[in-house]
């Protein structure tokens, strides 16, 4: 017995070691698939991988009732498309807490911490579509927490990309609010602070890679082998504190350096960029685990970090605008697989835990036919269809399916399409092209996949329906 007793202290001590700098470890939690995990599957996958909070981005009902009596910390979401309904009217934020807050708190036992309002509203690319409104939904949403009697256990905030700040100097003393939004920034934040609400940031050293290809590579990692940047005797090594402490200035310059800040979204994607594949995105999410586990924070904020890791599983449904790479953040694949060696801390056996009874379709592929030829004129058509129907962001220079030959990519799309339908005989019709195989196609890093059994948990639900293409011969 004295061993196994020094055996779980080394492991306990461990543990302790990665999580107890952190203030408990959140993931995101995004729906935006043709044949999502059944939430009660997901919420399984949370705790055997000691998620202790979760973010979602809308309020799903029987996702909410899935983290019913689960423990699990819950930040509920408000999609942008709301916030002008929300901000005109205090019968529709009351009839909304009632009825994505209220409710599952008393009946379903689901731990509502925050309602994230909006997403990233005040985005450049947005061109001022939200800022007008969300301001005053957020207001309307907490006076509906607050006539719900909730407002002390449930916090409002909106979640905010890290371009409504910015540094006029380039070292993150010199920080402050955007200048177009900076009265509405200021707004925000006394309101945030007024009512015990975080500022929560969203922070991505990938996207400053992927827009600027002389951004130093080195210094979006943790490994402490780019040049450091010295400011005013603060030294920043890594990308992400730079950044979290142009915030925590610009929030210090405007009388508020108090306030507290989650990161709502930090992570890496693993496809659909040169820059996006498992290597990287391991050496990004470990390291930011390693970085935060000794709560030493950042120069500017010492103390625990409160993070959401972004996120937990692929969304192939998602908008691919900001880049191919969009639906491949996730540290899970599709169907609840682990993706690459990631320790969080909080598995005894320091690796990720994969998603229990995920049923699968049979075995079986659609392929481009042998004697179909590539000149075929049907061709570009067909892929074209798929495509834009289907998934192919694993496609394409520097992808995981990026060396595939002609044949191989046509294949790759007329499988994504019929695995999105259910395999339907009908979505392997591409005419005189297509055939169904038993052969696994795959090759190397490029998976071919095969889709899981729809789940029809929801009327809500979206899941792949087939659109029958009809071309000519």
């Amino acid at each position: 017995m004295a061993s196994f007793s020094v055996y779980a202290s080394i492991k306990f001590l461990s543990l302790c070691a990665m999580i107890c700098g952190v203030s408990g470890l959140g993931a995101n939690w995004g729906t935006q698939a043709s044949h999502p995990l059944p939430p009660e599957t997901v919420v399984n996958l949370l705790r055997d991988n000691g998620f202790q909070k979760a973010k979602l981005f809308d309020a799903d009902y029987g996702t909410l009732r899935a983290l019913g009596k689960s423990g699990i910390e819950v930040m509920v979401g408000i999609p942008n498309d709301m916030l002008a309904s929300l901000a005109s009217s205090m019968k529709t934020a009351e009839k909304w807490v009632s009825q994505n807050v209220s409710q599952h708190i008393r009946k379903n036992n689901v731990n509502i911490r925050y309602v994230a309002v909006g997403n990233e509203p005040f985005l450049e690319t947005y061109n001022g579509s939200f800022l007008r409104t969300t301001f005053p939904a957020l207001r309307n949403v907490q006076a509906a927490l607050i006539k719900a009697g909730l407002s002390n256990q449930v916090k409002v905030t909106v979640p905010l990309n890290a371009d409504v700040y910015e540094s006029a100097s380039g070292v993150p003393s010199g920080g402050d609010f955007r200048a177009d939004i900076h009265d509405l920034m200021l707004a925000i934040v006394k309101f945030l602070s007024d009512n015990g609400g975080p500022f929560t940031v969203n922070i991505y050293p990938f996207i400053s890679l992927y827009i600027d290809s002389n951004f130093p590579v080195e210094y979006a990692f943790f490994d402490g082998n780019s040049s450091p940047i010295n400011d005013g005797g603060a030294t920043y090594y890594n990308m992400f504190d730079a950044n979290h402490d142009t915030l925590v200035r610009a929030l210090q310059k405007n009388g508020y350096g108090n306030l507290p800040i989650i990161i709502g979204e930090i992570g890496w994607p693993t496809d659909g960029d040169r820059n996006a594949n498992n290597e990287y995105a391991r050496r990004f999410n470990q390291g930011f685990m390693s970085h935060i586990s000794g709560g030493k924070g950042t120069p500017m904020r010492p103390g625990p970090i409160d993070a959401y890791l972004f996120s937990l599983i692929d969304e192939d449904a998602k908008s691919v605008d900001p880049g191919n790479f969009e639906r491949h953040w996730g540290i899970f694949t599709y169907d609840g697989r682990p993706k690459y060696q990631l320790n969080l801390g909080t598995t005894n056996s320091g690796s990720l835990v994969p998603a229990r009874s995920v049923h699968y379709l049979q075995k079986k592929w659609c392929v481009m036919k042998p004697s179909a030829r590539l000149d075929d004129p049907q061709v570009a058509p067909s892929v074209s269809y798929a495509c834009g129907l289907a998934d192919c962001t694993s496609l394409g220079y520097g992808t995981s399916c990026g060396n595939l030959d002609a044949r191989g990519n046509i294949s790759y799309a007329f499988n994504s399409y019929y695995q999105k339908n259910n395999q339907l005989d009908t979505a392997c019709k591409f005419p005189n092209l297509s055939m169904i195989t038993k052969a696994d196609p795959s090759v190397g890093s490029c998976i071919f996949q095969i889709t899981m059994e729809p789940y029809y948990g929801g009327a809500e639900r979206r899941i792949g329906s087939l659109r029958i293409m009809v071309m000519q011969k």
